[in-house]
């Protein structure tokens, strides 16, 4: 009795020690920034075209509705719903989540199986007699065999070695939904920047085609004063140099348009036929706040670092399970059934089957192998927690790119706004004196087409900006249940 209290308290001893036989899951400590960016905001963070940076500790839900166009949300609710791509990988999802239920079934929980055979068959002999209630078997060696009976297997975790298997695939299945959340806020965040590069690629190609208008106009009257002979050819040559260089442009851009376009329908669940239309751009407006989140919470908001820490929790549970493989496993074994040569010796008190087997394996050889394995799993590891680094330190840089971009611009906005805004009222001003006949047609028209140059600037430096806001939001992460 003593020996058996003895064997079993090493046992329990050795499967508590199980435990800990794995490196801990925990995600390395990472230095929190004071701020993201290499240098402080201008004023605070704050400009006069905005947006107004605010401290936070929750990720902005629907970003996408803060710039001011419904237009954006039916998108990305569109495209959340009927990309392939996005489906495919949901589907993959699921698929995992059913792997796991079926090895955790089948791993924590005896097996049971029923079985059912009947046979005839010949020997070479048999000249025995058995006792009764059995028949004696005929001379020829001839007989029939009907057995039936339910099996039950089940292996004792005794060191955690399913455990840990278990756990490492349900981290992994962890990760691969993180994964999907990262390629879904992917998804909205391609289709609010392709929108927006779409409104101002538009919007430049209206303005090109007004300054390609004027110039055909220079151009024309270039001709008619030629034909009075009031200007020389070379004034008609570069009138038409100037128009056919603005008019080359529309093309390429129109182009470009066209396969920004055809990228959005397919982001959509569309055919190319079937494309988006572009949003007008003077309806499109920064949004007036942006919730930066503080680092402590950036790491929770971003699923792709979610995703990072759930492999490191694998690999940790697959150390675990290295280790344990190389003690002792135990497995049990029964059977319950009815056997005879015929269906009323199966079924008499007789034909009782039965079997009960435990069987102790402990590793002694393996060439090797199991010490290899182990060291491999430390080293995949300590590369999995390099790579959940690596994946924080991306997280602050994208955050921190994006808020130099966005704060940066804003002084570029300003002056680029004011300089449009000069170059308009010089135009009007142009026009009131070709109205009053001080100044010809022609200086009115350049005038103007100045203004749509300068307007031009503008329109990049602010296009840049709505850019930049939607790059900081997608670089902010998102709320775990959008």
């Amino acid at each position: 009795m003593n020996g058996w209290r003895i064997t079993g308290a090493a046992v329990l001893g050795l499967g508590l020690a199980g435990c800990a036989l794995g490196p801990s899951g925990q995600a390395p400590a990472m230095p929190e920034p004071a701020r993201y960016a290499a240098s402080p905001p201008p004023d605070g963070g704050a400009s006069a075209t905005g947006p107004e940076l605010v401290v936070a500790h929750v990720p902005a839900a629907a970003w996408w509705i803060r710039f001011g166009v419904p237009e954006l949300d039916a998108l990305v609710t569109e495209a959340w719903a009927a990309n392939p791509d996005l489906a495919a990988a949901r589907q993959r999802l699921e698929a995992a989540r059913e792997v796991l239920r079926a090895q955790t079934g089948a791993t924590t929980l005896p097996s049971i199986d029923l079985g059912a055979q009947a046979a005839r068959q010949r020997a070479l002999g048999l000249p025995l007699t058995l006792p009764p209630p059995f028949p004696e078997l005929p001379r020829t060696s001839t007989y029939d065999t009907f057995v039936g009976q339910a099996q039950a297997r089940y292996t004792f975790d005794l060191f955690g070695s399913i455990r840990e298997r278990n756990r490492a695939l349900a981290d992994r299945v962890e990760q691969q939904s993180a994964q999907w959340r990262a390629a879904r806020e992917a998804l909205a965040a391609n289709v609010v920047s392709g929108a927006l590069t779409l409104s101002a690629l538009q919007a430049r190609l209206d303005i090109l085609a007004s300054v390609a208008a004027g110039l055909r106009r220079d151009e024309v009257e270039a001709v008619r004063r030629q034909a009075l002979g009031a200007a020389p050819r070379a004034a008609v040559l570069d009138a038409r140099r100037q128009a056919e260089a603005v008019a080359a442009q529309i093309p390429g851009l129109q182009a470009q348009a066209l396969s920004i376009r055809h990228a959005l329908a397919v982001l959509l669940g569309r055919t190319p036929d079937q494309a988006p239309e572009a949003i007008a751009f003077e309806r499109l407006t920064l949004p007036a706040q942006i919730p930066v989140l503080v680092p402590a919470a950036l790491l929770a908001a971003r699923p792709d670092v979610q995703a990072a820490a759930a492999a490191l929790r694998a690999a940790a549970h697959d150390a675990g399970a290295a280790s344990a493989d190389r003690l002792p496993s135990l497995t049990l074994t029964a059977a319950m059934g009815r056997g005879g040569y015929d269906w009323p010796s199966a079924l008499s008190p007789a034909g009782a089957l039965w079997s009960l087997a435990g069987g102790l394996t402990a590793p002694l050889f393996h060439g090797g192998a199991l010490q290899a394995r182990h060291r491999a799993s430390l080293q995949a590891h300590a590369a999995a927690q390099d790579d959940y680094r690596s994946t924080v330190l991306a997280a602050f840089r994208e955050v921190a790119d994006a808020l130099a971009s966005l704060e940066q611009g804003g002084a570029a906005q300003a002056a680029g706004e004011a300089a449009a805004s000069a170059a308009r009222a010089a135009a009007a001003d142009a026009a009131r004196r070709a109205a009053l006949g001080a100044v010809p047609p022609a200086a009115a028209r350049a005038a103007d087409r100045q203004a749509d140059l300068t307007a031009l600037d503008a329109l990049d430096v602010r296009a840049q900006r709505l850019l930049d806001a939607a790059r900081l939001f997608h670089a902010l992460g998102a709320p775990e249940a959008a």
